[in-house]
């Protein structure tokens, strides 16, 4: 690995944590929280590609294993992992991997459409599968009903994948940094 692509993997992680200063906004229904945070693993894959991608969120959540309060809201430690949040924290990985493996895969063919589907598909059904499959464990409630209980957070996560398919899109013209598979 290059130096380069150490700076660029801490550079995505240090961006999570950035995104991470925002105040979440928790539904009152459902008390999960809706943050910017989750932003980072899209831009992660789609800028980074895959490798570096997932990297920078394994990076970012050693981080937030080791205690530092990285998280939406000042949270961090070992334990979050182990609440009803935890599966969608540790799926950040997978959907920055999936999406970097997919822009990669596509990368001549990329165009807005393309681009934002990559990143819906990454970012909010791979990432919402694993997700809603801890939260079903972790609050002892079926697949269906943990599914159902995250719709409401579908509006930001759409909101999120065409901003990171603005970025993408403007840094893959500016300054590629993934080339074709």
């Amino acid at each position: 690995m290059k130096t380069r692509d150490i700076v660029y993997i801490a550079l995505f992680a240090a961006l999570m944590a950035v995104l991470g200063l925002f105040p979440p906004f928790t539904l009152p229904v459902t008390g999960v929280p809706i943050t910017a945070q989750s932003l980072a693993p899209m831009l992660a894959g789609a800028i980074l590609g895959a490798r570096r991608g997932a990297l920078s969120v394994v990076l970012f959540l050693v981080l937030v294993a080791l205690g530092l309060p990285l998280l939406a809201g000042g949270r961090g430690g070992f334990g979050v992992f182990l609440g009803p949040t935890g599966g969608f924290m540790l799926g950040w990985t997978v959907s920055a991997f999936v999406i970097g493996y997919l822009i990669e895969k596509f990368w001549d063919r990329l165009n807005v459409v393309n681009t934002a589907a990559i990143i819906g598909f990454g970012g909010i059904v791979v990432l919402y599968a694993l997700g809603n499959a801890w939260v079903a464990v972790a609050v002892d409630i079926s697949y269906w009903k943990a599914t159902v209980g995250s719709a409401p957070f579908l509006i930001g996560d759409a909101l999120k994948v065409f901003v990171a398919t603005g970025a993408a899109l403007v840094v893959r013209r500016a300054y590629p940094l993934v080339s074709s598979a």
